[in-house]
């Protein structure tokens, strides 16, 4: 596992929540079309979310801030870089996610 939730920033946090999100998006995706080798990695993707969804919530009430301000805050920061050079134009990540099953990647 990586660090704990603890001890990553406010940017790393919402960051590694985003990213979570995706996986457990892409791991979904597998197991509908029958490529998801363990099932129970599923279980291990949405503990992983949840724990990290509660160090957010902590953060939030302890700053006395809006419930989900956390990950909006640092969501704009993710997707400008997001749409950098790197990121392909159209088709966003499902796009990368359709390629990787295709094997095109």
């Amino acid at each position: 596992m990586t660090a704990e939730p603890k001890e990553l920033s406010d940017a790393d946090l919402a960051s590694a929540l985003m990213g979570i999100e995706r996986e457990l998006v892409a791991a979904r995706f597998k197991l509908k079309m029958n490529q998801l080798e363990n099932t129970a990695s599923l279980r291990v993707i949405r503990r992983r979310m949840a724990r990290l969804a509660t160090e957010a919530g902590r953060r939030e009430r302890a700053s006395g801030a809006a419930k989900g301000s956390l990950v909006g805050r640092h969501a704009k920061v993710g997707s400008a870089a997001a749409s950098s050079a790197d990121a392909p134009a159209k088709g966003g990540f499902l796009s990368g996610i359709v390629d990787k099953l295709a094997g095109k990647e």
